[in-house]
């Protein structure tokens, strides 16, 4: 059983992008560091609508997230102590969040606790490049370095803005949510053929009626003779390289 915890009502966000539509909706997540990083993580999983319980070992952490309605459940607890996550229930979630990026021993040590545990999918917050060989020698399936990655896609942002979401497969290919080009309007797929100039596959465009909010909004592996709408958006697959070649 859960303790020290109380039920939040979900939080209604006004859009949901492209990628967000594709995850599954049973999965639960625990969030372990409830800074300003683990309570941003907290926020968006609970918005999309996943059971979240955030976990700090700061009380005042816990009763403000509580307070904020942006978890369903928060622990205080030391994660540090192996018996502390199996009673929370840490063993039973299918992925969970160290966001303890500032202290690094008890970061390593709670990762360490929540791969022991046997958590199938440990996601771990990094200072520095030391730190992440650290997480991923311990057992992190997955480290990030949001301070980098944030100053990454601020860059690409300001430089490339025809670019809305970004789903990163590895260093040199990526999904990507694009503005369709003007100089795209009113050729066919097959016209653009942007395979054979960019190396990229197309896999979704928004329907013509779509709205900002609606769920289903995009038209999965459309026909090769449809024709893009500037200004419209799509979904490509492919090498960043051909990514950047985009006329954007």
């Amino acid at each position: 059983m859960w303790r020290g915890y109380a039920i939040a009502k979900p939080v209604n966000i006004s859009s949901l992008k492209f990628f967000k539509n594709l995850r599954a909706t049973n999965r639960q997540f625990a969030v372990i560091g409830l800074g300003r990083f683990g309570r941003a993580v907290c926020l968006t999983l609970h918005g999309m609508g996943y059971e979240v319980m955030g976990i700090d070992s700061n009380e005042n952490r816990v009763a403000q997230v509580l307070t904020d309605q942006i978890a369903a459940h928060a622990v205080q607890l030391d994660s540090t102590q192996p018996s502390a996550l199996v009673e929370a229930g840490i063993p039973d979630f299918d992925t969970v969040i160290i966001a303890i990026g500032n202290y690094v021993q008890e970061s390593i040590i709670t990762t360490l606790n929540v791969k022991e545990a046997g958590v199938p999918n440990v996601v771990a917050k990094a200072s520095s490049e030391i730190h992440g060989k650290l997480l991923v020698r311990v057992g992190a399936d997955h480290v990030v370095f949001p301070e980098h990655e944030m100053g990454c896609e601020l860059a690409r942002s300001l430089t490339r803005p025809g670019i809305l979401d970004r789903f990163e497969l590895d260093p040199d290919h990526s999904i990507v949510e694009v503005v369709v080009p003007q100089s795209f309007h009113g050729k066919t797929i097959m016209e653009v053929d942007l395979r054979n100039h960019y190396g990229l596959t197309l896999m979704a465009i928004s329907k013509e009626d779509a709205k900002a909010d609606d769920h289903d909004k995009f038209i999965i592996n459309p026909s090769p003779v449809t024709r893009l709408k500037g200004g419209s958006l799509m979904v490509v697959i492919g090498d960043n390289a051909g990514i950047d070649k985009l006329p954007m």
